[in-house]
């Protein structure tokens, strides 16, 4: 995997600003493995997708305690907001996502989804005909139509044993009412709120450094973390 540099940080960040959730998977994806195309990345099916972000998250951003993925969610029943800390190493252990071939369902082929499926399922605002949009553009052989609600949850059930990874569930318990439910976790999300915060710290640490020793911006960045820490601790005395 390719390091992060500072200067692909502020590159990478100005890059996605305007971009879609999914064009700065894409995007990081790209960043961290230069080898591969953004059309070969955007034809991984979404396991490996998600693989790949976790492997993001545990190289340019994991720490000791492993805990690189932050945050917090709201009970549905109560509204307690529930802080959670988790590691993201585990999901860069997971298997490649498996059959290599089509997945059978009742008769009828399906590809695995992957990025440009999923780029298509969220135009839709209703949840059900998106789920119903991403199975029919990964289907291959057969009738297309998904005719009820079993259905839909047989195919999405034989999709998700053949590809764990291409939706991560996270089961949730409040200890203020008991309720448990699931959320899915999204990794890009995380990916890409690491690196604004870290793009928007190296601009801060510019602007202060530049001020003070009217220094450039490559010259700042390509100083040791340790260094420009120094620094920064003398302009601020």
């Amino acid at each position: 995997m390719q390091p992060l540099s500072n200067s692909a940080v502020l590159h990478l960040w100005e890059s996605g600003i305007r971009l879609h959730t999914l064009d700065r998977n894409l995007l990081a994806l790209r960043a961290a493995f230069p080898e591969t195309s953004y059309e070969k990345l955007a034809d991984w099916p979404l396991g490996r997708r998600n693989r790949a972000l976790a492997q993001i998250l545990a190289s340019w951003f994991g720490n000791e305690s492993g805990a690189d993925l932050q945050g917090w969610v709201a009970c549905p029943r109560c509204r307690e907001k529930l802080e959670f800390r988790m590691d993201s190493r585990p999901l860069t252990e997971a298997p490649e996502p498996t059959p290599e071939g089509p997945v059978t369902v009742n008769g009828r082929l399906f590809r695995l989804p992957t990025s440009r499926d999923l780029a298509r399922a969220v135009r839709e605002p209703d949840p059900g005909l998106a789920a119903i949009l991403l199975l029919e553009s990964c289907h291959l052989q057969g009738n297309s139509s998904v005719s009820s609600v079993e259905d839909l949850e047989d195919t999405g059930e034989q999709m998700a044993l053949a590809d764990p990874l291409a939706e991560i569930r996270v089961t949730f318990h409040c200890s203020n009412c008991g309720h448990e439910w699931e959320e899915t976790l999204d990794l890009g999300a995380f990916v890409w709120a690491k690196i604004e915060m870290l793009a928007k710290r190296l601009l801060r640490e510019v602007h202060a450094l530049a001020s003070a020793y009217g220094w450039i911006e490559n010259e700042i960045l390509s100083l040791s973390e340790a260094r420009r820490s120094f620094y920064l601790r003398m302009v601020e005395a």
